[in-house]
């Protein structure tokens, strides 16, 4: 088995990740408390295993998942959207470091132009 990320685009994978944790969440709420024993269920704990291993797998290890992972193992607790919070913070800040990252480049270009550029072009240009 290799170690390989998926090959999506991360806008893909974000993407993929938010369905997953709301569809685990709207599980855990709405389905799981009307036929099994509620928060106490082994269905319960497997769904959140299987989420966080494939939400790590998606988009690697962020620490959201870890609190959101034990509050879904506290009955009653587990009725709060924890899996498409961690997910959508995870998202914001992987946003908020594009952004800055851009404005980086965009700033300080990788090869300045050199101060006498016009100079070197005509003599390129003439010769």
């Amino acid at each position: 088995m290799t170690e390989d990320p998926i090959p999506l685009s991360p806008r893909s994978r974000f993407r993929a990740a938010l369905i997953l944790a709301m569809a685990a969440d709207a599980l855990q709420i709405f389905v799981f408390p009307s036929f099994v024993e509620g928060a106490l269920s082994p269905a319960d704990d497997v769904l959140d295993l299987a989420v966080a291993a494939v939400l790590v797998r998606l988009l690697g290890w962020h620490w959201e998942f870890l609190p959101a992972f034990l509050a879904e193992l506290v009955p009653g607790v587990d009725l709060v959207p924890f899996w498409t919070l961690a997910v959508a913070n995870v998202y914001r800040k992987w946003k908020q470091i594009t952004i800055t990252t851009e404005e980086t480049r965009q700033q300080r270009p990788a090869l300045p132009k050199p101060q006498n550029y016009s100079e070197l072009e005509m003599r390129w240009r003439s010769g």
